[in-house]
Formats: C-alpha cells, sequence, structure tokens
C-alpha cells in the first residue's frame, strides 16, 4: 500500500471561508453578481502610485482576480473558471474590489427589455428584402 500523497490529492490548501473572511455575501450593500455580470477593471479610479499602493494591500485572491480582468472584460463565472475559485468566493471577492473602486461591473439586460421576437424578424425580412 502506497501512503504517499502529491499536492493535488492534499485539495486548496486555503479553505474559502478564509479567503472571504467567513463572509458569504458580497460587500455591505449586499450587491448581488449574476453569473453572466461582465466585470471589467475601472480605468478611472486612482492612477499610478496610488493605486500600486492600495492593490497592494489586496490579498492574493483579490489580485489573481484583478489580473483576469485586467486584460479583458470577463463574466463572473469565467473570472471563477479561470481563478479556479468557487463563485460563491468570487462573488464576495468582487464585492470587495467594487467597493475599493477597483473594478467596474455591468449588469445584464433583462429579459423584459430586450426587443420583440416579431420586431426583430420584421427587421430582417426588411433587410432582405432590400
Amino acid at each position: 500500500m502506497n501512503d504517499q500523497w502529491y499536492d493535488a490529492d492534499a485539495g486548496p490548501l486555503v479553505r474559502p471561508y478564509a479567503m472571504t473572511g467567513g463572509r458569504t455575501k458580497p460587500g455591505p450593500h449586499g450587491v448581488r453578481f449574476d453569473l453572466i455580470a461582465l466585470v471589467v477593471m475601472d480605468n478611472e479610479g486612482a492612477a499610478g502610485a496610488d493605486a500600486a499602493a492600495a492593490e497592494s494591500l489586496l490579498g492574493p485572491e483579490h489580485r489573481a482576480l484583478l489580473g483576469l480582468c485586467r486584460s479583458e472584460t470577463q463574466s463572473v463565472a469565467e473570472l471563477a473558471a479561470d481563478a479556479d475559485l468557487p463563485v460563491g468566493v468570487v462573488r464576495v471577492l468582487l464585492g470587495d474590489l467594487l467597493e475599493g473602486g477597483h473594478v467596474k461591473v455591468s449588469r445584464p439586460v433583462p429579459p423584459a427589455l430586450l426587443p420583440d421576437e416579431r420586431i426583430l424578424r420584421e427587421v430582417i425580412e426588411g433587410l432582405r428584402a432590400l
């Protein structure tokens, strides 16, 4: 019997509740992040040395999420997958980043506000008639 085990078998070294400080909801405002909400780095926030100093105070998971957002806009689900973190943890960490002014979040359009399918079909038929 082989009693050796390797790093992958050990599981995560830091438990999710430790990453979020035991919190399960993002921020004091109770912001809700949909899985398809888009997250982008806030370039209008603190600039230069101030931004670097503020970022250095963040935890490694926060910085990892910022690094992923820096290259391109991503959904909450994509961030969770790319960071290899549970979605609940990512939501709490994004709440911290949103409060700190590090990221911007755009909410998906509610289905009730989307154009009616009948109108879209009429537009397509009109374009084909041209």
